[in-house]
């Protein structure tokens, strides 16, 4: 339980910092618990993102399962109010998983860490909308709203789900 609550903070403090910015110093603060403790769950800085990361990662997929409806185009549109409220309250900086490759570009495991999240986002996509063929398609158009949140907002949200919905043949409500 002491791992998860120190990831739990460690993501919360990398959100909204960044990675290459906190120190070992402001790491302990933000874990609330005492370096060696710190050491003993996540022995690097490394470390420390990829556990981060996961944490994100159970926490994204929770959100976007909450209340998902079973109709692929209602999955899809829950999944865009889903994004938009995900991005303005939890990710206003971008996204965490590709901050993390551009901080660690040539770690492994931090990269293994992104993949894996971004594959099981794909197949969740193809999943939800019961059309695995369009998958990557699905895929790229979240991908892209989450990118151009930055600068659009909600705007973003909008275009992503009225391309998803012409995508999939669907009425656009």
């Amino acid at each position: 339980m002491i791992q998860h609550d120190i990831a739990a903070r460690l993501e919360t403090l990398f959100s909204q910092r960044g990675f290459a910015e906190p120190s070992v110093a402001e790491l302990k603060a933000a874990s609330d618990v005492s370096l060696r403790t710190l050491y003993r769950h996540f022995p690097s800085k490394e470390s420390m993102v990829i556990g981060a990361l996961q944490h994100r990662h159970e926490r994204y997929m929770a959100f976007l399962e909450e209340g998902v409806p079973e109709d692929g185009a209602a999955a899809l549109s829950h999944l865009y109010q889903r994004l938009g409220h995900w991005m303005a309250f939890e990710a206003p900086n971008g996204c965490m998983s590709v901050n993390a490759l551009a901080a660690f570009p040539d770690n492994l495991q931090v990269r293994e860490a992104v993949d894996r999240h971004k594959h099981e986002i794909l197949e969740w996509l193809g999943q939800r909308s019961r059309r695995e063929d369009l998958a990557t398609e699905l895929f790229l158009i979240h991908e892209g709203a989450s990118s151009a949140w930055l600068v659009l907002g909600e705007k973003a949200i909008e275009a992503a789900l009225s391309t998803t919905l012409t995508l999939l043949g669907a009425p656009h409500r």
